[in-house]
């Protein structure tokens, strides 16, 4: 100790440097300004609206800034889209037989109505954006997702019959739709999957992001998944955004069908876009807790047991598993990895 008197400053009231502009923002209370006092809100206010004022600049080049689509809105309209889709399961509880019908063209309507807003929204996002073209467009991609809801019912069907005949705890497809997560996070999938083939990338990653948030199951709207697929459990599942998944696959907790390395244009910004996750064929299986990784893939029929690190293909009707542990016992009785117990 060389007996200097110890800086108690408390960090948080040094200058901060905003590293976009260089510009430095003075924390230090001002002793005249009680801590709830208006003055203090409002220097923090200016402070905080120069803070905005820099990144939307940024963002948006100096052009005016333009309004972002509602998180809340939608959420709210994939819940109504999966109750239009199972009325019975999601949809009102006081939902009678006879107002069945009446519900989901109800509904139907409002999604269109309310979605071709929030992807007008989005689409004026874009540089060169036109207010007339943009509403145009949200309009026809709005009523494109209606229609398009048909296929996600018809192909969520083949998810839930799949998870139904692939787990022996299952007593109805009734509970299946209601219980299971990963059937869940499939049908926010589909849905959400329908938006991105669109190019409405923003809203269908935000609705998929909230399933990521309620099931544990982190699927990029981008991936391409075909019928009847089965995730048992699903917690820590990851299903990369150019992953491409054949019919009837089953996935088990914790595996990641993810990319291995990233290409960088030239410039040190990474290429986006690029096919970088792997390719599932049809029957395939992977245990829990596998990671697959690359633009590899894995042949009709293929086994991945738990735990693999996989980063080659695999032929058709393969089976990869990790190499067995051994045991080995010490004199005193303890066991250490190495071999199995001799015999008694």
């Amino acid at each position: 100790m060389d007996g200097s008197p110890k800086d108690t400053t408390p960090p948080w009231t040094n200058p901060v440097t905003n590293p976009l502009t260089n510009a430095v923002f003075d924390n230090t209370p001002n002793p005249a300004d009680s801590t709830d006092g208006p003055e203090l809100i409002a220097a923090l206010t200016e402070k905080l609206r120069l803070l905005r004022l820099v990144s939307q600049q940024r963002r948006y080049h100096g052009r005016p800034t333009p309004r972002l689509p509602s998180k809340r809105a939608i959420i709210e309209v994939l819940n109504d889209a999966v109750s239009a889709l199972y009325p019975r399961h999601f949809g009102p509880v006081d939902l009678q037989p006879d107002q069945t019908d009446s519900f989901v063209a109800s509904m139907l309507a409002s999604i269109r109505d309310r979605l071709s807003a929030l992807i007008t929204t989005e689409l004026m996002l874009a540089p060169d954006a036109s207010p007339d073209t943009a509403q145009h467009q949200g309009e026809s991609i709005a009523r494109e997702f209606v229609a398009q809801l048909i296929i996600v019912r018809d192909l969520h069907d083949t998810d839930i019959l799949a998870a139904y005949k692939g787990d022996p705890s299952a007593q109805s497809l009734d509970e299946v739709a209601f219980c299971f997560p990963g059937v869940a996070a499939i049908l926010h999938h589909r849905i959400a999957h329908t938006l991105y083939r669109s190019g409405i990338g923003m809203i269908a990653r935000i609705m998929a992001e909230h399933s990521h948030s309620l099931t544990g199951i982190d699927i990029h709207p981008g991936a391409k998944i075909g019928p009847a697929f089965f995730i048992d459990h699903g917690t820590g599942v990851v299903i990369g955004e150019t992953a491409v998944i054949g019919r009837n696959v089953r996935l088990y907790q914790q595996v990641t069908l993810g990319a291995k390395s990233f290409h960088d244009d030239g410039s040190g910004s990474l290429v986006k876009g690029e096919p970088r996750h792997p390719i599932i064929g049809d029957d395939v299986v992977i245990y829990a807790g596998a990671t697959i990784l690359g633009r590899i893939t894995l042949g009709k029929g293929a086994v991945i047991g738990g735990g693999v690190w996989l980063l080659a293909s695999v032929a058709p009707g393969a089976v990869v598993t990790q190499a067995r542990p051994q045991l080995r016992m010490t004199e005193g009785g303890t066991a250490e990895p190495g071999q199995q117990p001799d015999s008694p």
